[in-house]
């Protein structure tokens, strides 16, 4: 039975901030931000958009009504999460109106919760053939204002519908993972900003991604070529080149040429949005998908997901014929076209505007905000939530 991805949708918030003009306020070189890192556009998340809000809205424009009633599973990835108790998965759940007869649970590993819930949804679509699985990856990256970091924020959502007989990608059941702990970034409870050793992080991505590549190609007999694309997770766009480089050597030009290629279409969004954290490495593959118009049904695409503190894992998909008629190719034209640019002093002061932790009751106004569902506030420590 060829358990995947049937559906797939995403979602960014309206406002963005253009990376040279955020270099230049703050007296850096733009090609530091557009080369070095990879990085055009950063999406703004303004206080009416939280990561329920951004994986509601993303998962909305791909569900129907019986979506709605075959799905009786809904994992949240996240690692912006807003409860401590409560999973972000059951407010979807209501936002969406699905099924109640459901389960609804959070999965957290930083970067890699996403792809641990779509590895949880295969053996649940295996043991219940009918049933469909809603797997949410959603994130706001917030680092600070002037911090090393700033450049590689972002918010966004992708959402997927994980079913048998997928209509976009079979996922294979050969994968390796692996786990290490090491603290090249992380988020105590006490802190709305992450910690990050930058230098470390790098240096451990790329040696996650030689361990579960190398074990997976020793387990599967496949070698480089045997790959139309590798969809890395983004955090920002040349991290995953970085990697990529180091086993071109593998191939043959022609096979080179092709990789580079498709990792470059891969990472035409993620460019223009920045981190979104779990969902990054599924919007390297939106992106793939929806920007390259010569990818053929059984193409095997190899999928890389890094979660710092860490844990890898190497997987892979197989295309599956008109894979392109269940794209929401001209919906995600629109998203991005209709975004508003925010001048660097606007960004800072959206920035700034944050939701008050000490229980205040608290009302948002949510006209501005062009996004279906939203935050509209806060009454007695409970987030209050509308679908306008």
């Amino acid at each position: 039975m060829k358990i995947g991805i049937d559906k797939i949708g995403f979602y960014t918030p309206h406002l963005y901030v253009d990376m040279n003009k955020l270099a230049e306020e703050r007296g850096v070189d733009p090609e530091k931000y557009t080369i070095g890192i990879g990085q055009e556009k950063m999406a703004v998340a303004p206080i009416t958009q939280d990561p329920v809000t951004l994986a509601a809205n993303a998962a909305l424009e791909i569900l129907d009504e019986k979506d709605k009633k075959d799905i009786d599973f809904v994992i949240f990835g996240t690692e912006s999460g807003i409860d401590s108790s409560k999973s972000a998965a059951v407010y979807v759940h209501e936002l969406l109106g699905i099924n109640p007869y459901s389960r609804a649970i959070e999965v957290k590993q930083a970067c890699y919760g996403a792809t641990a819930g779509i590895q949880m949804a295969k053996g649940h679509i295996a043991l219940n053939p009918e049933s469909k699985v809603l797997v949410l990856g959603s994130d706001i990256a917030r680092y600070g204002l002037n911090t090393s970091g700033e450049a590689t924020q972002g918010a966004g959502a992708v959402a997927l519908v994980i079913s048998a007989n997928p209509r976009i990608m079979e996922l294979e059941d050969n994968s390796v993972y692996f786990t290490a702990d090491i603290m090249d970034f992380w988020r105590p409870v006490y802190s709305d900003m992450a910690f990050v050793d930058g230098k470390l992080s790098n240096e451990q991505y790329i040696s996650f991604f030689s361990k579960v590549f190398g074990q997976y190609k020793a387990k599967t007999g496949l070698e480089l070529k045997d790959f139309e694309a590798i969809c890395y997770h983004l955090p920002y766009t040349k991290m995953g080149l970085k990697a990529l480089r180091t086993v071109l050597d593998e191939g043959t030009e022609d096979v080179k040429d092709r990789l580079v290629e498709n990792y470059k279409i891969s990472a035409t969004y993620n460019r223009n949005v920045g981190n979104i954290y779990t969902g990054s490495l599924y919007l390297s593959l939106l992106s793939l998908l929806e920007q390259n118009e010569n990818l053929q049904a059984g193409a095997k695409i190899g999928l890389f997901s890094y979660g710092s503190g860490a844990v890898g894992e190497f997987f892979t998909g197989i295309l599956q014929p008109d894979y392109q008629k269940h794209l929401q190719m001209e919906n995600h034209k629109t998203l991005f076209s209709n975004r508003t640019e925010l001048s660097v002093a606007e960004y800072e002061e959206v920035f700034q505007e944050t939701l008050p932790t000490d229980g205040s009751t608290i009302e948002l106004t949510v006209n501005n905000d062009p996004a279906a569902i939203c935050l509209a506030g806060i009454t007695d420590n409970k987030r209050q939530y509308v679908h306008k």
